[in-house]
Parts: C-alpha cells; sequence; structure tokens
C-alpha cells in the first residue's frame, strides 16, 4: 500500500471514533480539542492517555507510545502492520454506518410521514422496529449529525451517504441496516423505490438469528420479513430479491434443513420461476426446499395487509410441503 492509500485510509478511519468504538472515553478535555482519558494499551491509572482528534495522534504519557491509528491497531491488537491494515480496512465501513443508522433511528419517530407510511406496509409493533433497527431518511441533516464525529466529507462521500455536495443520498426513505450496507425504500412514487449504498448487499437477513431452525422461510424483501417476525414467525430470513449471491446460498446450505422458499406471486409469473429454480438449485445441495404459492398479485407483506393472519399463512407452509 503506498503513501496516498495509507493517508486515504486514515482519513476514512477517524482516530477518536476507533478508539470510542473500542471502549475507550475520554475522562477530561485539553484546549484545542484534545482530549485524555485512561491508555488503552496498559494498566493505566491515571488519565495519561491524550488524544488529538484534529491531528488524529495519540500519545501515551505513561507508557511513552503514540502515533496514528494505524500504530494504534498494531499495538491494541499485538499485530504487524501488515495485519494491521487488514483489520482496519475490514473494519472501516462499520461504525460509519452504524452511526448512519442510530441518526435515522432518531428520525423515525419525528416524523409523521414515516410512521404512517410503515402502518401503511402494516408495520406496528414497536418490538419489531426495534428488532430490525428501522430508521427515517428526512434528507438534508446527516452530514451535520456526523461532522462532529470526526467523519470528513470525503468519507461520507465514499461511503455513499452523501453526494459530492454534500447532500444526503437518502432522502425521503425508510432505512435498514444491513451487514455492511443500508437499505432505503422511497415513501414517494416519484423516484425509484430501492437504494442500497456501494457494495455488496451482503448475506442473508440477520441470519444468525434464523440459521438454528430446522425449517426457515426465505422471502424476497424486508417488508415481507417484517410482517412475518409481526406475526410470530421466527424462522425467517430475507434475500432482498430474488437472486441470491453466494454468501446468500451458501448459509442457506450450511447445514441440513427445510427452506420454504416464499417469493412474490408475481402476475408475470417471475417470482415463482425464480422459487422454483432456487428450490431446485437447494435439492441439488441435499436441502429440503419447498415453494410457497400466494395468491396471485401478492407477496407476503400485501398479504398481511389486506387481512391474512398468522394461521393463514401457517395453511400456506402446510400446503407447501404436499
Amino acid at each position: 500500500m503506498n503513501r496516498e492509500a495509507l493517508d486515504d485510509l486514515k482519513q476514512q478511519i477517524p482516530l477518536m471514533g476507533y478508539l470510542q468504538a473500542h471502549h475507550w472515553h475520554p475522562a477530561r478535555p485539553l484546549s484545542r480539542g484534545r482530549w485524555m482519558g485512561l491508555c488503552p494499551l496498559h494498566d493505566d491509572h491515571k488519565p495519561s492517555f491524550l488524544v488529538d482528534p484534529n491531528k488524529d495522534l495519540f500519545y501515551c504519557y505513561g507508557c511513552g507510545r503514540g502515533g496514528d491509528v494505524i500504530r494504534f491497531a498494531e499495538l491494541y491488537h499485538q499485530v504487524k502492520f501488515a495485519e494491521a491494515l487488514v483489520l482496519l480496512r475490514h473494519w472501516r465501513g462499520t461504525p460509519l454506518l452504524h452511526e448512519a443508522a442510530r441518526y435515522y433511528r432518531v428520525q423515525l419517530q419525528r416524523h409523521s410521514e414515516a410512521v404512517a407510511y410503515l402502518l401503511q406496509r402494516g408495520i406496528h409493533s414497536l418490538a419489531l422496529i426495534e428488532h430490525m433497527q428501522i430508521g427515517y431518511a428526512p434528507g438534508g441533516c446527516l452530514r451535520g449529525w456526523l461532522s462532529p464525529l470526526s467523519y470528513s466529507l470525503p468519507a461520507l462521500c465514499q461511503a455513499g451517504l452523501v453526494t459530492d455536495a454534500g447532500y444526503d443520498a437518502f432522502v425521503r426513505r425508510i432505512v435498514f441496516p444491513l451487514e455492511g450496507n443500508l437499505y432505503g425504500r422511497s415513501i414517494s412514487d416519484s423516484v425509484p423505490p430501492h437504494r442500497f449504498l456501494p457494495g455488496s448487499k451482503g448475506g442473508l437477513y440477520l441470519w444468525q438469528q434464523a440459521q438454528s431452525f430446522p425449517e426457515v422461510i426465505l422471502v424476497e424483501g424486508l417488508f415481507d420479513y417484517a410482517v412475518l417476525w409481526q406475526a410470530g414467525f421466527e424462522n425467517i430470513t430475507c434475500s432482498l430479491g430474488t437472486h441470491l449471491n453466494v454468501q446468500q446460498f451458501r448459509q442457506l446450505c450450511d447445514r441440513p434443513r427445510t427452506v420454504y422458499v416464499a417469493f412474490d406471486a408475481d402476475r408475470n409469473g417471475s417470482g415463482q420461476q425464480a422459487a422454483q429454480c432456487l428450490s431446485q438449485r437447494l435439492r441439488e445441495r441435499g436441502i429440503t426446499a419447498r415453494p410457497v404459492s400466494l395468491p396471485e398479485g401478492h407477496d407476503p407483506n400485501s398479504f398481511f395487509v389486506q387481512g391474512g393472519d398468522a394461521r393463514q399463512f401457517q395453511s400456506l407452509l402446510e400446503a407447501a410441503r404436499s
């Protein structure tokens, strides 16, 4: 990695943010925006660890060590320079997205149009909103939230959260945090409905919570997931579309199980065809796959919004076994 790439990496990972993500807490402020706290690199009993967020540098008056975020990663994780770079590159996208998602969650209850849209889509459970960490992007304020946390405009642009001019990329969208990404669903019909940040959509949605079940329900969209979880189906996951990436397919095949493929019953038959193709691929890997037949024109979300209930959906699952 050349000097320019190293500088870019350090710019994308503010030292203060990295320290706080590793449970360092400043004890007292100093002049010129600097902070003192206990040193995380040795057994410190009084604040001796100086952090200068403006220069992205640290120095400990106790153990005499200091440097930038790369040097801190070396010392903290006890790895060599190259290994520290790998750790930082892997980590760099996570805190920023977590902070953005936290901002969007704060906004949800502040905007009646967002709450109204969720109710329109059948989402009314506060437990569900907390479970999925659902938020709302009103537009126009994200940069102001993140800049005091030492995230620069270039870092926000590279993450896809703001445009080059500094405007929010997600505007009037319901936001769902994903594995290393964010999904935004527009509440307006005047713009494309779906939006992701640059990069992979990641693995199956909340797979860690579903993978232990011997039977798993797979749906296309997050609103499908939402109404089913709200109805009591905890053995559910979402592929964010009918095309599974390599990671998602491997996850479904990681152990013997039954997969109910509950894709949309599109009037042109595309969802049903995708469900049949995926089911065949899963069977070839030794997985029991059962396509679920929803009423024509419906997806799981609209099935519940238009009066379906858990008992009726369970009947669809039972019909898929025959």
